[in-house]
């Protein structure tokens, strides 16, 4: 899905163009660059309606905003390493794994 800041705006009710340009400009939201301008994702979309759920719903103010923002990033960016972790563990041989499980049962007693 490619869709331009119009019909972005259009599909999110609580956004307004002028709000989609500031949260771009604050780096809220970085769409990819086109010739015709700015061009939204799926992802871009998600995290739009998440700012406004954030800042409608729940009255987050400008200052607290990208601090969560920064933290949800650090969430999903954690999410994406265990997965890598746990797959890369998944293809070792099973003597490997079991030491593995044994290690962390043993660290999670500490």
């Amino acid at each position: 899905m490619s869709l331009s800041e119009k019909n972005v705006v259009a599909l999110i009710e609580e956004l307004t163009v002028e709000h989609l340009q500031l949260w771009v400009a604050e780096g809220w939201v970085a769409p990819q660059m086109s010739e015709g301008g700015p061009v939204y994702d799926e992802i871009d979309v998600a995290r739009l309606r998440f700012v406004c759920e954030l800042k409608h719903d729940l009255n987050v103010n400008d200052d607290a905003l990208p601090v969560i923002l920064r933290l949800v990033d650090q969430v999903y960016g954690l999410r994406h390493t265990l997965r890598n972790l746990a797959q890369a563990v998944e293809e070792q041989p099973k003597s490997v794994r079991e030491r593995i499980a044994k290690a962390l049962r043993d660290t999670s007693r500490l």
